[in-house]
Parts: C-alpha cells; structure tokens; sequence
C-alpha cells in the first residue's frame, strides 16, 4: 500500500481521497515548517502532498529514498528543488487549474481598487473623516489593459476585462494567432505593450528570462498614468526600480498581492499612498482551497496506483486511460535504449528514435524519455526517465523523434539509432500480443529475443562451429544457457547473437569467448 505524507493544511476531503483509493494517509499540517523534521522522515513515503509552507529543498530529498511523487496543491512550485527532484526521479505535480478563476478574479479586483482608490477612501472614511474630493478615481471602461502572459489565468483575465469593456492587448511568446482572435484580443510585442496600455497585469511563472520583466526601463517606456497589477510572482518586477517611478510620478499606482520576499513584513512599496497591498491571496478562497486539494489528491492517487501523471512540471503527462497501454512499451523503450547503452563506449552526439505503427499513435515523448534514460544510464549511473531528457540537453546531445503510420511486418516498432564520434548503430523493437518487449533488428540483421537478466551479446562471422564452441565453452565454465538467439545479414557473412544465461559469465569466461574462432565483439549485457 503506497503511503502518502500531508505536511500543509489540507481539506479534509483530500484526506478522505487518498484513503478511498487505498492509500495510507499520515496527516501533519504543521511538519512543512520543520525542515529537520521533515527530512528526519520523508524516506518513509511514497508520495508527497504540499501547500506553500513546505520547502522541498535539495538537502530534504537526499533523505527521500523511496520517494516518487511531490503533490503542490496550488500553481507555485517555487518551493520545491525542481532540478534535485528530477535528478532523483521524482514526479512533481502542481494543480494550474483549480484556483485560476479565484487567482484571475484577485487581479481584476485589484485593478478596480486600485482604480478607484477603495482601500485608501475605506481607512480614511472609517477614520471618521469624508474627504469625498481627495479620492478621485479613473474609469476602466475603454481603457487599454496589457496583460503580461495569456495562459489559463491570463485568459480568464482577459475574458473578465472584455466583459468590464476595455481594450486587451497581451504579450505571450506561446500565444498563436488563432487563439488570440478567439480570446479576443491583440496580440503585441512586450514595448508596444509597455507604450500603449493603461493597465498592466502579469500572470507569468517567474523565470530566468522573466525576472525583472518590468524594469526602470521598462516602466520608462509607461505613460505616466498607468497602473500596474502583480497577482503572478515576486520578482516579476523590479520593485526598488518601481517605488522610484511611483515616488516621481511616472506610475500612476501599483496593485501588488505578491513580492521578491515572503512572507512581506516589510518592502519597499509599502506606505506609498498609490499602492495597494495584499499578501499573497490571489487562491485564497474557499472553493479554490477545496479544488486544489482535492484535485492534488486525485492526481497523486492516480500515479501512485496507476501511472497515470498529470499536470507534471518534470515529465510527460500520462492519462489513466493510455497507462496500461503505454508500459509495455515504456519498458521496451527503456531496454532498446540499455542495450545501445550497453554497447556503447565513446561520447554520444544524436540519438534518433522512430516510432511506427500503434505506437507512433502514442505518448511518444514519455516513451523518448524511457529510451534515454536506459541510453544514460549505463555511461553516468544515476539517470531515470524523469532526469534522462534534461541530463542529454546539458551533455549536449541531439535527441530527434519521428512517427509513421505502418510499422511493416509489425502491429507497432520502436527503432533507436544511436551516432556517437566512432559509429552510429540501430536497434529496433517491438511488443507482441503477451505484452513481452523483445528485439527484432540489430544492425539491419532480423532475430526475435526477448531481453533477460543476463545475456551475453555477439558479433561474429556466419561460419560452421561456431555455436558448438561458444556452447562448450560455457559449459565448461559451469555455464548454463537458456535461450539462444542468432540472425544474419547473409550466409558467410555478418551475424549477431543474444545469448540468455543461468548467472554472471566471469571476466575469464569472457576472454575465452572472444578468443573463439570468427568472433568479432562479445559483451555481458544486463536487463
């Protein structure tokens, strides 16, 4: 039975989930804040369920050993070591969906307080003072609001603003021409944003290429009356450069419900009479609370008895549905690419997987991921199918994918071609109806053998005696072979053998081997 840790408070009912679906639950809401406690620990589970509170870090899931499964129940993953989890295989899951109206609806409030100076007019009206002239608002019907990033909940905004009649323009690399027409608004480049709007919300990650997105020169660009609304993420805006712009009367306002440092006890935007602050509320409704920890539930509960992964930060999602279709093929990627792995002893620059048939119809790039990671590991040790992809980025290695249709004498192939600085060799694949991977070409030469334990792999020339010597051989050794499968390009020529046998052919054995008359490679293989 998997077992699951909640370290944040969450609604009871995500609780009642994981143990309907038969998952051990130990709930304690208040572990996030004691790191020590926590990494004392968390090598007892499986999964992992979080709100904010928790800071997964690099020194916490050193101590993560059985490990599988990080659930964020909100959008934010800032506090957890992305790229220390996926060294160590663990999926990291957030939920973007559940609170993107409640997030969206924050920003679009925002923006009419900020409009219309409602908290400042609230505390001096409940002073007991009626400075009815001092709070002279601005409409926002017919105003131009620029929105930084139209995803999930730029699009709810967008959508929202439309309603309010304003003018929408948006800046998102990602964001085709199509789908702008169909939100209804103008696509623009970030300064002709910057120049034209009269409002400004961001709803980006925060990232190396959008830190300080807005930047004194940016907020140089701005017209002097324009207001800008941060519900995203702290550091989106270069908030030192912004209380400059506000004190010289180059920003009209600021709406800010997030900052660089939380919790916020103190900032540079606060007491200035044109900012309105919130600390972090942009999810901070009931329903939303109640989505996302029900969603993260379900989510977690669905990879851990399943396989299933969605809304993963690190890693291909997999339906329920495709799940149990996908694995053997998973396995069988993951093999292709050991094998190739195996047999490989200089530096790797292409790696070209083909998918034909059923296949190609599939999750190729779950499978991709499979295939590098059996690729890897046998060079680097420590890769897995969630590292595999990022692992071959950073040592430079070009990883390309293609689909067909047919897939010849076969229902669905896998074939991987792997070109390093000496060779390139190819190795296809396939999975038949018992649900079993096997090879079915090495080098172009056909065979059928299923992948074993322990086998030994062959190059040699197609000459009478050679099966007889390598067989007495290994029996001599004490050796006993299971299986035995041959192919080759043509008689007298090129043939490969993938031998299946009872234990370890010792390295002395293995000398003896490649002694044999016609024999060209031998290696120990290990499935």
């Amino acid at each position: 039975m998997p077992k699951v840790l909640i370290s944040d408070a969450l609604s009871p009912a995500a609780v009642q989930i994981f143990k309907d679906r038969g998952i051990e639950v130990d709930f304690q809401p208040k572990l996030g804040a004691d790191k020590e406690k926590l990494a004392e620990i968390i090598g007892n589970y499986d999964g992992l369920a979080i709100r904010s509170a928790t800071k997964v870090t690099a020194k916490t899931l050193e101590k993560a050993k059985n490990l599988k499964v990080i659930g964020r129940a909100g959008i934010g993953v800032d506090n957890v070591d992305i790229p220390a989890a996926t060294g160590r295989g663990i999926i990291v899951m957030n939920t973007p969906f559940g609170n993107s109206i409640t997030t969206a609806e924050h920003a679009i409030t925002m923006m009419l307080a900020l409009a219309r100076q409602i908290p400042q007019a609230d505390a001096s009206t409940q002073a007991g003072k009626w400075e009815k002239n001092r709070f002279m608002g601005v409409e926002i019907t017919a105003k131009t609001l620029g929105i930084i990033g139209c995803g999930n909940i730029g699009s709810i905004v967008a959508d929202r603003a439309i309603g309010l009649r304003m003018k929408v323009i948006a800046y998102d690399p990602f964001l085709s021409a199509e789908r702008a027409v169909d939100l209804g608004v103008e696509k623009v480049e970030l300064d002709e944003l910057f120049r034209r709007s009269d409002f400004i919300t961001l709803h980006t990650p925060l990232t190396d290429k959008t830190r300080n997105i807005i930047d004194a020169a940016a907020l140089a660009m701005m017209k002097p009356s324009v207001r800008i609304i941060n519900c995203a993420r702290g550091g989106l805006v270069d908030e030192v450069a912004l209380r400059a712009a506000l004190d010289a009367g180059k920003v009209a306002g600021a709406a800010f419900d997030v900052f660089v440092t939380e919790p916020a006890t103190e900032n540079v935007l606060f007491g200035h009479p044109n900012v309105v602050s919130t600390p972090h509320l942009g999810a901070a409704t009931t329903e939303a609370q109640e989505n996302v920890a029900l969603q993260v539930a379900e989510q977690m509960s669905d990879y851990l008895l399943r396989g299933a992964i969605s809304n993963a930060v690190n890693f291909p999602s997999i339906t329920a549905e495709e799940a149990p279709r996908l694995k053997p093929f998973i396995a069988l990627a993951e093999k292709l690419g050991s094998f190739a792995g195996q047999l490989t002893e200089s530096g790797i620059t292409k790696v070209c997987i083909a998918y034909e048939g059923a296949v190609a119809q599939m999750n190729t790039r779950a499978l991709t991921s499979a295939a590098l990671a059996g690729l890897l590991r046998p060079m680097l040790g420590d890769v897995n199918v969630v590292s595999a992809p990022v692992v071959a980025k950073e040592r430079g290695i070009v990883v390309e994918e293609t689909t067909r249709e047919m897939a010849g004498d076969y229902e669905s192939l896998i074939t991987l071609t792997v070109v390093t600085e000496k060779q390139t060799r190819a190795v296809s694949g396939t999975v038949f109806a018992d649900g079993r991977p096997r090879i079915v070409n090495i080098k172009g030469i056909r065979m059928d053998a299923e992948f074993a334990p322990s086998m030994v792999y062959i190059t040699n020339l197609d000459k009478p005696g050679f099966i007889g010597r390598f067989s007495s051989t290994l029996g001599e050794a004490g050796i006993n072979i299971a299986t035995f499968h041959v192919g080759r390009e043509a008689p007298g020529g090129s043939a490969v053998a993938l031998i299946e046998i009872d234990g370890e052919l010792a390295d002395d054995v293995l000398e003896k081997v490649r002694a044999l008359p016609q024999v060209q490679q031998a290696k120990r293989l290990h499935f």
